[in-house]
């Protein structure tokens, strides 16, 4: 059915909210029996589902290093890092973390904290040097030796296939991905790796952030490939990472093994009702749709809905009905990069029937400007996920804060803002699962310092401080407190 033709009326009974136990607008105290406050503070306190995942992730380029080793091709990042002017530390991550050397050591730090899964990304031009054609065969061997650390220690391993380390001959050769021929090439490349891994490999992420991979690389050219194209080649380039993420999907049905679980991890625009009034949680549902009609909305209902293909107008995408069948392909789970609020949803009387309030100059913020504080984002996101598209199934595939981390006199770094920032957060998903939202796992952003992109080294993400120079690894409180969390398996 498509959802255009629906009314807004019957929008906040979408399939999915009721099976989840979601009601249109959350409950009021004012409207609630006592017996029904008590019982959700009740279920917040009682912690997380006992099979919830608990884990970490990183990305191949941002921590690897070893960029010339073991016949690896160059990357998009590779020329990018190296391009005078475009990192604002003038570094790069030839070396990074030097997790390639030092992964064993990196596995027993997740000991330590008690996680039980970790999310990591493959480096495509390992697997493939040019992109295409024939694998490198001592492509996969670094991440066979993970796989196998990570499972002797106790720790599932979660596989990114591609986290924006584009091999550079794809570039070269077709523009990346301004062309359909790098989402065919990705889909090759897909269908190799499930089969060589998925023997102990079950949960497979297609896609990292399609819209900062598009918007800051494709758009800005803040990313690599360092390109400002025009809105109607931009929302061709994002329609053909979709195309990607749907040939991959199918490629590792085909060659994948038996069980093997897919999906994408995205970014998506996070749009939260301002003030909680079953008015404003309608309006930030339809928020949430419209602002995700260019990769999210088209991946779980299989169309440009027509506000989107009204705001992109002459500029919109070009397809087929294949396309989006392709794209389309059924998913088992979904993955929500949450770091921050997008918009604040106010219910308005207008065509779109709602509007979006302005961020004030004092919002917070942490250490790094973009990253504004709002907790509730990681209640409502995840929400208007299985309640908008019945998603049965979500992972928090990244969350966390850069702080300045300096360590003090006794050699402790003390990031109290990083543990008030995931106690605030946490919290929040805390509030999500014990009202049924399917939350099945976090993924903590990240396990240890590295190359933070444009940022290069002054960004620290960490709940592990790294010294680039000796590479020395040094827990922070954030570790302390994310193993309690780990430990107790709630936040309050």
């Amino acid at each position: 059915m498509s959802l255009d033709g629906l009314s807004r009326r019957h929008f906040a009974t979408l399939a999915g909210g009721a099976a989840l136990g979601l009601s249109a607008a959350p409950v009021h105290p004012a409207d609630a029996g006592r017996s029904e406050v008590r019982a959700a503070a009740e279920n917040s306190l009682a912690g997380f589902p006992a099979d919830f995942r608990w884990g970490t992730a990183t990305s191949a380029y941002q921590i690897e290093g070893a960029i010339n080793e073991d016949g690896r091709g160059p990357a998009i990042w590779d020329r990018f890092a190296h391009t005078p002017g475009t990192i604002i530390d003038n570094s790069n991550a030839d070396v990074a973390d030097d997790h390639y050397r030092l992964y064993r050591d990196d596995v027993q730090l997740m000991k330590a904290l008690g996680a039980t899964t970790y999310r990591f990304s493959i480096a495509w031009p390992r697997v493939f040097p040019d992109g295409s054609g024939t694998p490198n065969p001592k492509g996969l061997d670094f991440y066979d030796r993970l796989i196998d650390e990570l499972l002797a220690n106790g720790i599932e391993p979660f596989a990114t296939l591609y986290h924006w380390d584009l091999p550079q001959a794809l570039q070269d050769r077709f523009g990346g991905w301004m062309s359909r021929d790098t989402a065919k090439a990705f889909a090759d490349y897909a269908a190799y790796v499930a089969e060589r891994l998925t023997d102990r490999v079950s949960h497979i992420f297609t896609i990292n952030e399609c819209s900062r991979l598009v918007h800051l690389g494709h758009g800005l050219g803040i990313d690599a490939p360092g390109l400002k194209l025009p809105q109607a080649e931009l929302n061709q380039v994002r329609h053909n990472v979709a195309l990607g993420h749907g040939l991959s999907v199918q490629a590792i049905r085909a060659r994948g093994r038996p069980g093997t679980k897919v999906g994408p991890a995205e970014n998506l625009v996070v749009c939260i009702p301002a003030i909680d009034t079953p008015a404003n949680v309608r309006a930030a549902e339809i928020a949430t749709r419209e602002l995700n009609g260019g990769y999210l909305t088209v991946i779980l209902e299989g169309q440009y809905i027509d506000g989107f293909l009204a705001q992109a107008g002459k500029d919109a995408p070009k397809y087929t009905a294949e396309d989006l069948r392709i794209i389309s392909s059924p998913i088992d789970f979904l993955g929500l990069n949450i770091y921050k609020p997008d918009h604040y949803v106010l219910a308005a009387d207008n065509e779109r029937g709602f509007t979006l309030a302005p961020f004030p100059a004092s919002f917070p913020h942490m250490d790094a400007d973009w990253l504004r504080f709002g907790p509730e984002a990681m209640y409502w996101a995840p929400r208007h996920a299985a309640k908008l598209w019945g998603v049965r199934s979500i992972y928090i595939t990244e969350n966390g804060t850069s702080s300045v981390d300096e360590p003090a006199a006794d050699g402790n770094v003390y990031d109290l803002d990083r543990v008030m920032y995931l106690r605030n957060y946490l919290q929040q998903l805390q509030r999500a699962t014990s009202q049924g939202v399917p939350v099945a796992g976090y993924f903590l952003w990240s396990l240890i310092d590295n190359f933070e992109w444009a940022d290069g080294y002054q960004k620290r993400f960490g709940i592990y401080r790294v010294d680039f120079k000796t590479q020395r690894r040094t827990p922070k409180l954030s570790a302390s407190f994310y193993r309690e969390v780990i430990k107790q398996n709630s936040v309050v």
